[in-house]
């Protein structure tokens, strides 16, 4: 059978307009697809939230797959490794305490399962606003991604939602417009988005697990967008 160009391109649009008009309410949003918000993606569908990830970026994985300096390995201690081995990514001892794994394994492995596990990505999307009722986050404005890198003005749209995980890493992207939109102040210490400190491996490892949590009402935060180290 000849190829159709039409029937190709009435199976990507109607396809993905279904995907995305089932997506218009969801349990849980997660900004950003880096580490974090694919394992947000993947424990939340597995445990039967319907959960859905905004990516503005073409690819997900944030800067995994670079590894360290555009090197693809990553290293992790014994927790990290349980995590790793959760998922299947397969690792190797370095020293004592410490494991390699290579990136380009772990970010593909964490986002297949994510999707196998019920998540649901939509890459190309940037998030620009929460929606807002009684002051606690309802879900988010959407747009293309390329519209804000062209500063065209074109109107968003809407996802709704009962909870925000902010996983958009340095640029804590969400938190930053609920501090600058939002009369409230946010749960931390000094009631505004504490920023970034120069680097303390060590530190940012712990602070990761504490800082993991709800920073305004309906919205949490994840991986290295809570930790300032």
């Amino acid at each position: 059978m000849a190829l159709d160009e039409k029937v190709i391109t009435e199976a990507i649009i109607k396809r993905y307009t279904e995907k995305l008009l089932d997506s218009l309410s969801c349990d849980v949003v997660i900004v950003g697809g880096g580490p974090a918000g694919l394992v947000a993606l993947h424990d939340l569908a597995k445990a039967g939230w319907k959960t859905c990830l905004f990516e503005k970026r073409l690819s997900i994985g944030g800067g995994m797959w670079g590894g360290g300096m555009m090197m693809n390995e990553i290293v992790v201690q014994e927790k990290g490794k349980e995590v790793l081995d959760e998922f299947g990514v397969s690792t190797n001892q370095f020293k004592e305490e410490y494991y390699s794994a290579d990136s380009i394994e772990t970010v593909s492995t964490i986002c297949s399962r994510a999707m196998k596990a019920g998540g649901r990505i939509f890459n190309l999307i940037g998030v620009e606003d929460i929606i807002l009722r009684d002051k606690k986050a309802a879900g988010i404005v959407i747009n293309w991604a390329t519209v804000e890198m062209a500063s065209l003005p074109i109107d968003p749209l809407t996802i709704e939602s009962k909870y925000i995980v902010d996983a958009t890493g340095h640029p804590a992207e969400v938190i930053h417009v609920i501090e600058e939109k939002v009369d409230a102040r946010l749960m931390t210490p000094s009631g505004k988005v504490e920023g970034e400190r120069s680097l303390w491996a060590d530190r940012a490892e712990h602070t990761t697990l504490d800082n993991t949590r709800e920073v305004f009402p309906g919205v949490f935060v994840a991986g290295m967008c809570r930790s300032p180290n």
